[in-house]
């Protein structure tokens, strides 16, 4: 019997986002959501959270969307305030520790106000797996005692991994009617599995602020749609 996470990503990013979370939680499959507390729909996605208790939830670290909660973490940000954009993070580095730190650290501190208890903490783009804030993560996994979500087929180091496996490939053309089918035959019994999606209704703030948008309908329908094998048990 493999045991499955079927986790959202992007949790209060906006109102479309979250209702498209949540009908995918009431009416299917989903069991878990990392949020990002530092966007627009983020209250929006606690109520919405507090009303489905049956959903779990962890936290979705953000560096490159958005503004940062906190407003001197200048390394972090453009000349207008925002998070830099993903192409420069990972190329160019430029960031300070000590402002990671205290941005994430107050990003997970508005989390945990809300009085939600969070399952784990994963990051927008997966940039905590750039080995250069591997300190980052391994301090703020201790402090809070948070499973971390894996980087592809290996644990982060020194932190306790999320899941047994985990899997990016639920996305564009590869989220499929038939891909849950196929997963059963991937993994041996009582694995602890966890698959990234990224369900969602379209609205103006997903429309103007990313690429991945049209294809969220489509995550949407398939994640309230498909049964699950007898073979595959969500935890």
């Amino acid at each position: 019997m493999i045991k499955l996470i079927i986790n959202s990503d992007d949790f209060g990013y906006s109102r479309g986002i979250n209702f498209g979370i949540i009908d995918s939680h009431k009416y299917g499959i989903l069991n878990s959501a990392t949020l990002m507390t530092n966007m627009p729909g983020a209250e929006h996605a606690f109520e919405l959270a507090k009303e489905n208790p049956k959903l779990q939830v962890g936290i979705h670290l953000v560096l490159t969307c958005g503004h940062p909660l906190l407003d001197n973490v200048s390394s972090l940000v453009d000349n207008n305030g925002y998070f830099r954009k993903l192409n420069d993070v990972y190329k160019h580095k430029g960031f300070f520790l000590e402002d990671v730190e205290r941005e994430w650290t107050a990003q997970i501190e508005k989390f945990l106000v809300s009085g939600i208890t969070p399952t784990h903490f994963d990051s927008h783009h997966h940039v905590h797996t750039l080995p250069e804030l591997l300190p980052v993560v391994q301090q703020l996994s201790k402090k809070y005692n948070l499973p971390v979500r894996r980087e592809k087929e290996q644990a982060v180091e020194g932190v306790p991994a999320f899941s047994d496996v985990f899997l990016n490939d639920f996305y564009g053309e590869t989220a499929t009617f038939d891909y849950f089918e196929k997963l059963q035959n991937r993994f041996p019994d009582d694995s602890v599995v966890e698959v990234m999606t990224h369900p969602g209704y379209l609205d103006n703030s997903i429309l103007d602020g990313s690429s991945y948008n049209t294809d969220r309908l489509k995550e949407t329908e398939i994640l309230t749609t498909v049964k699950l094998p007898e073979n595959i048990v969500l935890i």
